[in-house]
């Protein structure tokens, strides 16, 4: 049985930079749930479906196979066998992956493969609704957050250092209607766990958001 950690919170909020380092840290297996999604995602918008087209996107589900790999410790995603990994970070593609991750079908065709991965390994697991319904006997749970003007600014740098020209207002609306989308869906909502420990990192490093949560680990 694999020793689970469980790290969700909203857009934005670093889940993915300090679950990668926690994981190296410790020596366990990142998943990036949300990476997954936006496999899916990349799909949908592929076939040329709108976020609005439920039934198509239902239907999509049925020819799609994500998966996970790993080159240099780095993880991968592919798509009905091509990496898409390079394209994950796409406006679009989050946009789509927010409000697709909403239905249910989506979410059962990736909930099998992340729950076997946490039963073989050691894993550091993070998206929106790990430690409340994905895992929820996850070993450790942590709910990471930050404000909405901390990840919108971190969001517009990282777009800016990227060469993308992008608006800061319309990065923090984008953020708040995801953040809103994601805690009012019907299926899994994103909340904090009962049993997570709360992680604010508006005013931390990464240093000190990775060493607060290897502390409450074996």
């Amino acid at each position: 049985m694999g020793y689970n950690i469980a790290i969700d919170g909203p857009a934005g909020a670093g889940k993915s930079t300090i679950a990668k380092l926690v994981a190296k840290e410790k020596g366990y297996i990142y998943v990036d749930t949300g990476a997954m999604y936006r496999g899916l995602a990349i799909h949908f918008l592929k076939k040329g479906i709108q976020p609005d087209e439920k039934e198509k996107i239902i239907d999509a589900c049925k020819d799609a196979e994500v998966s996970i790999g790993y080159e240099d410790g780095a993880q991968q995603i592919y798509l009905n066998g091509e990496n898409i990994t390079s394209m994950l970070r796409e406006e679009a593609v989050g946009n789509m992956a927010s409000i697709s991750s909403a239905v249910p079908e989506v979410r059962a065709k990736l909930l099998d493969l992340q729950r076997n991965l946490a039963k073989e390994k050691d894993v550091v697991m993070d998206g929106r609704d790990i430690g409340t319904h994905v895992l929820p006997n996850a070993d450790v749970k942590i709910y990471l957050t930050a404000s909405v003007e901390c990840r919108a600014n971190r969001r517009f740098k990282e777009l800016r250092e990227k060469g993308i020209e992008c608006n800061y207002d319309e990065i923090a609306q984008d953020i708040q209607e995801r953040d809103t989308r994601d805690m009012n869906r019907e299926i899994a909502p994103l909340k904090k766990a009962d049993d997570a420990v709360l992680v604010d990192s508006s005013d931390m490093t990464i240093e000190e958001v990775v060493k607060a949560i290897t502390g409450l680990c074996r």
